[in-house]
């Protein structure tokens, strides 16, 4: 036996270092190839060599084919050679008697694997199986009979029924090969191998042990549409990528277990998530921690994960003016800006691009001589009577009005004319609307924008002296001028209101035709 043991480790390993890389026979592979070496133990006539270990082995060999059936069933052919011999011992009814067979065994077998997922798993190291397999076994026998006194050479040949019936186990060394040990028993019908003459009633006196060790490979090429190694069957991630490295079941690994893939995942080694790229995110701000200036505290991805309250844009840790109102422009501090220094913030400067005190809402103050003239340019605006037509006299005083302007030019301007009670309400309304749209126009043709001047007229409605005296009169015939900031409201309206809606001009009366007088009778003549 030991004999027989170091043979068939010789020969495993000699085909296995030869073997290709391929599966063993599975459902992908469904056909095999076996190599074995076995030795044939005698039971008959002549005695019983079974599990003796002190006879002579006689060394063989078999070769199988096998085809996948299902996870627990395999049909296979079966061929083995294999030799007995055997000396009748003193005492025994043949002693002196001797023969030696040549064997030869085709079977046709169904072996019934134990590895089929109900108690090991297909893929299992340790796989047993029963093995029954009908066939016919080819014998040649050589030797002498001697029975009573009487010694018989023989030398004879047969062919049987043979029914083969066997237990093994296969060790799955690698997924490219398999070795296997088999033990099992032959029972060739009505065979006579030691030629003996005398038989059992039954015919069934003469059979034999099989053991046998060998190598099973697989034969073929499994179904592989993206190349993994993993077959289509078994592949529950098919179409993966080349060149990506994957599970048993076919599927990318994935060694954090975040449920993205190593080859996607940018953070392979720490637990993540999809919409990071397998990163992780602490805070749950949607910036990867990796990335993330403040990964505690959820902040913003443009300020790289850092929180802004105020939403200025700048992060509260480097913010000098965290309350900033939404929409208003910082700097580098998150504080407003403030273009002309003056202290004012731009987003409550009314004069953003010249400084002037917070007083004056960040606007230059006007001098007070400046502010007199202002007061004072009513006196010196005079129109031609009953006409919008300007004075002469009327222009020095505008020009220092624009110069005002130009020098402040921040301010608006409003114009307001009024005048006294004689005459039409409607006519004089007119009047002052159009006087102070005169004063507006010159300016305007001085260089001064139209959208820093409103003018508007309000006729007799807003004396200031009584119109009962000439001197009152004159007094309440003005133009008014006020300058005030961009934001607020003309102080002409805060005085007076709003400016009475100016009433369309009656049409002229066309000119009356000349009356032609009819031409004087002649007196009858008398009759005479």
């Amino acid at each position: 036996m030991k004999k027989l043991l170091t043979t068939s480790a010789a020969l495993g390993l000699t085909l296995l270092a030869a073997a290709p890389s391929v599966f063993a026979q599975t459902a992908d592979q469904r056909t095999a190839i076996s190599l074995s070496a076995n030795t044939l133990q005698y039971k008959g006539n002549f005695g019983s060599q079974y599990w003796n270990n002190e006879n002579n082995w006689k060394l063989g060999g078999g070769i199988s084919f096998s085809r996948y059936l299902t996870s627990g069933l395999d049909l296979g052919l079966h061929l083995n050679y294999g030799k007995v011999n055997y000396d009748a011992v003193q005492g025994a009814p043949q002693f002196g008697s001797f023969f030696e067979a040549n064997i030869v065994n085709a079977n046709l077998g169904l072996k019934l694997k134990l590895n089929n997922g109900w108690a090991l798993k297909e893929n299992a190291f340790i796989q047993p199986y029963l093995l029954i397999a009908p066939g016919a076994a080819f014998v040649s026998s050589d030797g002498v009979i001697n029975r009573n006194g009487t010694t018989r050479a023989f030398d004879g040949s047969d062919t049987y029924f043979d029914v083969h019936g066997a237990a093994g186990i296969t060790f799955r060394v690698s997924e490219s090969v398999g070795l296997f040990v088999q033990t099992g028993q032959h029972f060739p019908l009505n065979a006579n191998i030691d030629m003996d003459p005398v038989r059992d009633d039954n015919k069934i006196d003469d059979r034999y042990l099989q053991h046998s060790a060998g190598l099973t490979i697989a034969l073929g090429k499994k179904a592989d549409e993206d190349n993994d190694g993993v077959s289509d069957r078994k592949d529950k991630c098919p179409g993966t990528p080349a060149g990506v490295a994957v599970d048993a079941n076919g599927c990318p690994l994935d060694g954090d277990g975040d449920g993205v893939p190593d080859y996607q995942d940018k953070c392979p080694t720490e637990k993540g998530l999809a919409a990071l790229e397998g990163c992780p995110d602490r805070d749950g701000d949607g910036v990867r921690d990796s990335e993330d200036k403040c990964p505690d505290t959820p902040g913003k991805a443009e300020l790289q994960g850092c929180p802004d309250a105020d939403g200025d844009g700048v992060t509260d840790a480097s913010d000098k003016c965290p309350n900033t109102p939404a929409g208003v422009a910082v700097d580098a501090t998150g504080c407003p800006l403030d273009k002309d220094g003056d202290g004012v913030p731009d987003y409550q400067d009314r004069c953003p691009n010249r400084p002037g005190p917070a007083s004056n809402k960040g606007c230059p103050e006007m001098k007070v001589e400046e502010k007199k003239k202002l007061q004072e340019a009513t006196k010196f605006i005079q129109f031609d009577f009953d006409k919008a037509t300007l004075k002469p006299i009327s222009f020095p005083t505008l020009n220092g009005l624009v110069q005002i302007l130009n020098d402040y030019p921040d301010y608006s301007l409003g114009i307001s004319a009024h005048a006294d009670n004689k005459g039409d309400d409607a006519y004089n309304l007119r009047l002052s609307d159009e006087r102070a749209a005169s004063a507006r126009a010159y300016m305007l043709s001085k260089g001064i924008a139209a959208d820093r001047i409103v003018s508007h007229g309000y006729g007799e409605t807003k004396p200031i002296a009584d119109n009962a005296t000439e001197s009152g009169r004159a007094i309440n015939r003005r133009v008014e001028f006020d300058v005030y900031l961009p934001g607020d409201p003309n102080p002409a309206e805060t005085k007076y209101g709003v400016a009475p809606e100016i009433p369309a001009a009656a049409p002229k009366a066309a000119p009356k035709a000349p009356v032609k007088k009819a031409p004087a009778r002649k007196p009858a003549p008398r009759r005479k």
